[in-house]
């Protein structure tokens, strides 16, 4: 906008004039110049007409309004009429001006060109032609899209895509006829399976993008329908019912709408040597489940299970059996097998060496195989009908139909101890020793040798003893006897368990405390020796060395209370010396002739106590315990004072017996000495006599040789020191003359590095000024040379001085040679 009141308006510009008397603003177009009158304002421009370009377009806001033949239509104040809040879309022609209250909404836009398998989605926002408001319809490509100001650009749309084995699910929007006239209602959803591009209508929303399922000979799908439609094979399928899609009805399979992928189903396959059996099995000419029902299917064959089917125990090995080996079978149902007719329930057996497949109507109960057994191996069988069990030992037994093994249970204490002794026998397994016992086996013990063990048979209410070395085969109904024995010191009740009863012979020790008739109690330690007298052949004497439960126990008590008895009715000093006696008489007793007997024998199990050990005798009473303790101090310190003067004594001896020999042999050194020292002497002189005569003679001999020598090696010296001081002389004079000769060309070659140098530099200086010369240019330097002088002189003339000269008064001035340079142009002298 511009105040200027000519305003030269160009080609293809306008402005816009406001009068100020009647408020109306005109339009003014260059090329013009406008003379601005006082009452006039510029209110917009000079401005750019608008110019759209061919395939291009405008948007304007509050156009004005024409008639039918193009014109602007103006109100009677000749201004221009508007339609405010309308939009005008303007397409290629001359350069136009905007009308006061027009606006250009965005910037000028090409035309929106459509690609082939593109479209643009269109809604109108006013009702035009056909269309009411509200509407969307597809401009598809390819082709140009004018715009409309009734119309609406929603989105564009991109074709689909559609690849081979691949599909699109679309769903309606709302009701209408798809492209290929059928009618969708509201929601519903479909596949188009056609392969290429798929521009989607308006009225259709791609859900997704389905991908075929590959199917192979090997590989299946398992579909479920939704809701009652028929498929693309033409068959009609019911809600919920399912079904499989295999190869052989197509290589690719897109699921419909209405179709849910269950799952892939993989081939099953049998070989020569295997078979299945299919529960609820499909019916072939019915298509229908067979509930309930099972088929068998024997290979060699493939087939894939149908919705439904499952395997009972998966795909099974044909039986193979070996001459040892049976197939224990029960009838489900009834049933013919070969000309023999089969009750349910019914058990019987298939007897190797073959192979089998059960029918469906036959349950496989068990595999058996022959049991080798040994003659000390055996097993526990059981009648399933009578319900009786017994053993079977020594042979290779095949259970019969009617017969199962038993296990045999054992008590706790029982299963410990056979683990102890790590005696399980037949466990099934062999080489090492195994943690658990395998209950269907006959229980076996081996028997120690000189030991016996009592087995009870429950069923006959008798039972038997066995002396080992033997080993002991249970019977279903039999039982070891456990035995439980004190043990430890002092006896303790139920210390040791055990199944075997040793024989002996053998000891036990206890400790027994006693009183004496003084009141001194003493705690003995006493050791028995003992063993059983019994009758290997006499059943009665077998058994008994079993009536006692803890036959350590009671004879420990037993013997215990006879040596109470008998320490009571003495005193402690006639105990003490007399103990082993009155502890045997007491526990064996006395023969008629007063003599100590040599056993003591239990006569309710046949224990023989043979002899009596008293391993340590202790006071209790510490006032006791101390007085014994002080005696056997004293007895011990007599007996080591006594030993102790008896080596003192032998000591003593032996130390004068070695003085003596000391002394005797120190007087036969001495006289020894005194014959060496003798004979030195003589020696000494002998050679005092031939050391002087050879001195005398070998010092005259060395004193001449010496002197020759001497004066042979100082004339050697003065001539090796003349010759010596030659070459150092000469070495210096040579060192001397290299040096000088090395200093002169140094210092002529320093020389001439200086002049090279100096010339070098002068040359460059040379140069430097001749180019500064050359550049600075003569009169440029006259006219520097001239300025000062020049400028000198203009400051004196304006000062009115003729010359004036300025010094600091320290220096004496000769101004008898220096008034010429003071007057007239000397003014270059100045400081």
């Amino acid at each position: 906008m511009s105040n200027a009141a000519v305003i030269r308006i160009k080609p293809y510009h306008y402005i816009h004039v406001l009068d100020n008397n009647t408020n109306v603003t005109s339009v003014e177009v260059g090329p013009q110049t406008f003379t601005r009158m006082d009452h006039q304002t510029v209110t917009a421009g000079p401005n750019d007409m608008i110019m759209i370009p061919p395939r291009h377009y405008c948007i304007i806001q509050n156009p004005v309004v024409r008639d039918e033949e193009g014109d602007v239509i103006f109100d009677k104040n000749n201004q221009a009429v508007l339609r405010h809040g309308d939009e005008e879309i303007r397409f290629e022609q001359e350069p136009f001006a905007l009308f006061p209250g027009e606006k250009l909404y965005g910037k000028v836009a090409p035309l929106q060109v459509v690609a082939p398998n593109t479209a643009i989605r269109l809604r109108a926002i006013r009702d035009l032609d056909d269309k009411v408001a509200g509407d969307e319809w597809l401009f598809r490509g390819p082709g140009t899209y004018i715009p409309r100001v009734e119309v609406q650009v929603v989105e564009i749309v991109r074709a689909t895509i559609i690849k081979p084995n691949q599909a699109l699910r679309l769903r309606a929007r709302k009701e209408f006829v798809d492209a290929t006239e059928v009618v969708r209602q509201a929601g519903e959803e479909w596949i188009v399976r056609d392969t290429g591009a798929y521009l989607p209508d308006v009225n259709e929303e791609i859900r997704e993008t389905v991908s075929a399922y590959v199917l192979t000979d090997k590989k299946a799908i398992q579909l479920e329908a939704d809701q009652t439609f028929v498929d693309v094979f033409g068959v009609k399928r019911k809600a919920g019912e399912q079904w499989l899609v295999t190869f052989d009805e197509a290589e690719t399979h897109i699921p419909d709408v209405y179709e849910k992928v269950v799952g892939e189903v993989r081939v099953t396959t049998l070989n020569s040597r295997q078979y299945c059996v299919v529960l609820d099995y499909v019916n072939e000419k019915t298509g229908k489940p067979v509930l309930g029902g099972r088929q068998l299917r024997v290979g060699e064959r493939s087939f894939f299970l149908k919705p439904g089917e499952r395997l009972e125990n998966g795909i099974q090995a044909v039986h193979v059996l070996d001459s040892e080996e049976a197939l224990l079978l029960r009838a489900r149902e009834a049933y013919n097998d070969e000309d023999e007719s089969r009750l349910p329930g019914d058990r019987w057996m298939i007897y190797g060496p073959c192979d089998y497949v059960p029918p469906v109507q036959v349950e496989i109960v068990e595999k058996r195989r022959s049991i080798p057994l040994d003659e000390n191996e055996g097993i526990y069988v059981r009648d399933i009908k009578t319900g009786q069990v017994r053993d079977v030992t020594g042979e290779s037994y095949m259970l019969s139909p009617y017969e199962e093994l038993w296990e045999k249970d054992l008590p706790e204490v029982v299963e410990e101890l056979l683990g102890k002794d790590g005696r399980y026998q037949g466990l099934g397994q062999r080489g090492g020793r195994v943690g658990t016992r395998d209950r269907t086996r006959v229980v076996t013990y081996r028997t120690p040798h000189n030991s016996a063990i009592q087995i009870y048979d429950y069923k006959q209410k008798q039972a038997r003893v066995v002396f080992g070395p033997e080993l002991v085969m249970l019977g279903p109904e039999e039982q070891f006897t456990v035995l439980s024995l004190s043990g430890d010191v002092p006896k303790r009740p139920h210390q040791i368990k055990a199944l075997a009863l040793l024989l002996g012979p053998d000891f036990m020790t206890d400790v027994v405390v006693v009183e004496t008739s003084d009141h001194a109690r003493l705690s003995l330690k006493l050791s028995y020796n003992w063993h059983f007298d019994v009758d290997h052949e006499n059943l009665e004497s077998s058994e008994s060395i079993f009536n006692v439960p803890d036959f350590v126990g009671d004879s420990c008590k037993a013997i215990a209370s006879r040596v109470r008895g008998a320490v009571a009715a003495h005193s402690f000093d006639e105990f003490h010396k007399h103990s082993a006696r009155l502890i045997r008489e007491a526990v064996f007793g006395l023969t008629a002739e007063g003599k100590v007997k040599e056993r003591f024998h239990f006569p309710s199990n046949n224990l023989v106590i043979t002899n009596i050990d008293i391993q340590s005798v202790e006071p209790v009473d510490q006032r006791t315990r101390d007085a014994l303790q002080k005696s056997v101090q004293l007895a011990i310190e007599i007996t080591t004072k006594s030993q102790e003067a008896a080596a003192r004594h032998e000591a003593e001896r032996r130390e004068q017996e070695a003085r003596g020999r000391l002394e005797r042999q120190k007087i036969a050194d001495e006289a020894e000495a005194e014959r060496a020292k003798t004979e030195l002497l003589r020696l000494q002189a002998q050679s005092a006599a031939v050391e002087s005569t050879g001195q005398a003679s070998a010092e005259a001999r060395a004193r001449a040789e010496s002197s020759k020598i001497e004066g042979e090696a100082a004339v050697e010296q003065a001539d090796l020191a003349a010759q010596a001081e030659k070459i150092r002389a000469e070495a210096e004079l040579a060192q001397i003359k290299a040096k000088q000769e090395t200093e002169i060309g140094h210092q002529r070659s320093l020389n001439e590095l200086e002049i090279s140098r100096a010339r070098d530099l002068a040359d460059i200086e040379a140069i430097k000024f001749k180019s500064i010369v050359d550049a600075i240019g003569a009169d440029t330097l006259q006219s520097i040379a001239q300025a000062g002088p020049e400028m000198q002189a203009r400051l004196l003339q304006g000062l009115g001085l003729k010359s004036f000269l300025i010094t600091d008064g320290n220096s004496p001035i000769n101004l008898f040679n220096t008034a010429n340079g003071l007057v007239g142009g000397g003014l270059g002298g100045e400081e």
